[in-house]
């Protein structure tokens, strides 16, 4: 009860605090929730995510299965699903993709959906809220513990307010019937509502469960980039990692894993590549850099 209480304060004066300029020296002052977590080196697993082959999934001349291969050849400990490739959604097929990646020795990460819970309209609301509890149990069926999904576009009129209200709405009974399954859902910083950190601190603030997290896209931020991922960092259940910003400025990601390493941060360190080199040649690069720093920065 102690660590919940320390928690909800954490967030409730870290958003009522935090400006995008000052996220940084916000949090070394309030402290972070990690604190609570067994001690230990951070363990950062290597992996990718299938967008960064979208290009190839999009015109058929890669399946899904030729993806978790992929991840075999680069030496990967997981990959990470996103689900618009998938050759159907029947549970036998979902099963049948598990036992493949079984067979490979290769892991799920996660899977990732689209999703816009900040709907004025509740019965799209209900629509969402339908559509996630359908992919928890996708989840769950490829033996894996995050769901990624999204915030969504503020309508045209309304404040930041009744957005938040209404993903809030949405995501706390999707968390409540994904901690049934086991499965995590991570919201991620994917511009409209959830384009500053302050926002996704507050929605995960009042939605309030152990099963609602941070998908951290380290380069979707529009400004005080380090900041705000450092804000994020103890909230991440699952990472997407680039090596360029949307405004073509490199990333440190050596500042970028010191900071994960400082926060305890264990888990995927998923590349998606979205670079103009062809992927064949493009990911294996960036996902020597993510292996390079995992083993520098943690135990794997």
């Amino acid at each position: 009860m102690n660590n919940l209480m320390r928690r909800r304060q954490f967030l409730r004066t870290g958003v009522a605090t935090m400006t995008s300029g000052l996220c940084a020296v916000a949090m070394g002052r309030i402290g972070s929730p990690r604190e609570a977590l067994p001690s230990g080196r951070a363990r950062f697993l290597p992996g990718c995510c299938a967008y960064s082959y979208r290009k190839y999934l999009e015109t058929g001349k890669m399946s899904m299965e030729d993806f978790i291969l992929k991840g075999g050849e680069l030496g990967l400990y997981a990959v990470d699903i996103t689900t618009y490739w998938l050759k159907s959604t029947e549970s036998s097929y979902l099963a049948s993709l598990r036992h493949f990646a079984f067979k490979q020795g290769m892991a799920f990460s996660g899977t990732a959906i689209s999703t816009n819970m900040c709907q004025p309209d509740s019965t799209k609301r209900a629509e969402e809220l339908e559509k996630i509890r359908h992919w928890v149990d996708a989840t769950e069926l490829l033996g894996t513990s995050h769901l990624r999904i999204f915030g969504g576009e503020l309508p045209s009129g309304a404040t930041e307010e009744q957005g938040i209200q209404w993903i809030v709405e949405t995501m706390k009974p999707a968390c409540d019937y994904a901690a049934k399954k086991g499965v995590t859902l991570g919201i991620e910083d994917h511009g409209g509502i959830t384009a500053k950190a302050s926002t996704l601190l507050e929605i995960l603030g009042r939605v309030d469960s152990p099963f609602a997290g941070i998908n951290l896209d380290i380069t979707n931020f529009a400004e005080n980039y380090y900041a705000q991922i450092e804000a994020c960092i103890p909230y991440a259940t699952h990472t997407h990692i680039r090596d360029v910003f949307e405004n073509h400025e490199p990333v440190d990601l050596d500042r970028v894993f010191k900071m994960f390493a400082g926060a305890g941060y264990k888990g995927c360190m998923s590349a998606e590549y979205e670079g103009s080199e062809d992927a064949m040649t493009g990911v294996p690069k960036l996902i020597e850099k993510i292996k390079a720093l995992c083993k520098k920065y943690s135990n794997v």
